[in-house]
């Protein structure tokens, strides 16, 4: 069986990317297909020597340090790729790789982790934080989404089967492409992580700094409690407005980038690990719960489904906060201080390891070879399937 695995791009190894490397581990034969790959040198373990097969805008001019400005080409670029000759096809897709073209006999089956957020519900959010939102400014770019959703909507039949990687993002391939999609969660790599029972007083948020993580609020609610540290690790665009809302304040600690050893050395010993984004799906929290930390979460998106709140069963893993608001997180603060007992290293990690990359090869595995056996007996001839493509 000729498989195809096609990715949006190829530029880092974070979350998706770890989906592609697991399904490179179901099916190593696989070959890989991107718009663009740009994978440095340090990163490209993950798929060992193979080739990736790129678009046209691999060899347009700056496409290396700004192939998101071809955004408008996308589409024409995903659907330029030559996928003939394979039997299956997996889409990884956040953003166009759904969009490839498939034959009735080929089975496509798209693991979607999200649909593309800056063209639905997202996009007030993305053209705020580009400064583009109002004004003769503003039309370029809303004219260029609005057909970008319109290409994204005529394309979600290309699939024949979708894999939401949270019920959130199921939500979503159900409110705006119309279809079902089974939940497989993505796999986290919980082995790597060792749990920690003595926990030193500290706080602890990991994150990227962009705008939808939210850093500074939790800074804000931070400089309101002088008496809780906090430490916080990561860089990014926002980083110097982190770094001005700690200023002055004695309980708070910013990091900026700092290597995975030192990550995880804080992950293991911090009290509590603090998430305020509305993620998709949302690996850190579980890697915290990896090593028996336990999280406070924004109580959206996919935290629902990777944290155990208060009252789960007895056996918790964090406390949610249902505003994006300092004094939200303040009192969730306040709960899990005065619910500590509730909270252990052990239950934190055995949520964690549900998550395991074992698990979501054995599930993927386990679908596709199924949807692949129903599909050859639709097309097999004379069979039912054939009846109803001729009947059609």
């Amino acid at each position: 069986m000729r498989v195809a695995i096609v990715h949006d791009w190829f530029v880092v190894y974070a979350g998706a990317e770890r989906v592609v490397e697991q399904l490179l581990e179901i099916y190593p034969q696989a070959d890989l297909f991107g718009l663009v790959d740009f994978l440095p040198a340090a990163e490209r373990a993950f798929i060992g020597d193979r080739p990736v097969k790129t678009s046209f805008l691999q060899k347009m001019p700056f496409a290396r340090n700004h192939y998101r400005e071809y955004l408008p080409l996308f589409p024409l670029a995903i659907e330029q790729l030559d996928l003939r000759g394979y039997d299956l096809i997996i889409s990884s897709s956040y953003a166009v790789a759904k969009g490839v073209i498939t034959s009735p006999d080929q089975l496509h089956v798209c693991y979607c982790h999200s649909p593309i957020r800056y063209a639905w519900d997202l996009r007030e959010e993305y053209l705020e934080e580009r400064n583009i939102a109002t004004g003769l400014r503003s039309i370029l770019p809303r004219v260029l989404l609005h057909r970008l959703r319109m290409w994204d909507a005529l394309t979600a039949g290309g699939p024949d089967h979708y894999i939401a990687n949270s019920e959130f993002i199921r939500a979503r391939i159900q409110k705006f492409y119309r279809r079902p999609a089974i939940v497989i969660h993505p796999p986290v790599d919980v082995h790597r992580f060792r749990p920690l029972a003595d926990k030193d007083d500290f706080y602890l948020t990991v994150s990227r700094a962009v705008p939808y993580k939210k850093i500074p609020l939790i800074v804000s609610a931070f400089r309101q409690m002088p008496a809780r540290r906090l430490v916080v690790i990561g860089d990014g665009p926002e980083g110097a407005k982190i770094r001005a809302a700690a200023e002055g304040a004695a309980n708070i600690e910013v990091l900026g980038f700092q290597a995975n050893e030192v990550v995880e050395r804080h992950m293991r010993s911090a009290k509590a690990f603090v998430f305020a984004a509305m993620e998709d799906f949302g690996i850190v929290p579980l890697e915290a719960q990896a090593c028996g930390t336990p999280v406070i979460a924004f109580g959206a998106g996919g935290s629902l489904e990777t944290v155990r709140g208060l009252g789960y069963a007895n056996k918790p893993t964090g406390v949610f906060f249902d505003a994006h608001a300092a004094e939200a997180i303040i009192e969730a603060v306040d709960r899990f201080e005065q619910n500590a007992e509730m909270f252990s290293a052990e239950q934190c990690r055995e949520h964690a390891v549900r998550f395991s990359p074992e698990r979501f090869r054995r599930e993927i595995a386990a679908h596709v070879s199924a949807w692949m056996g129903q599909h050859r007996v639709d097309r097999k001839p004379g069979s039912v399937g054939e009846q109803r493509l001729v009947n059609a």
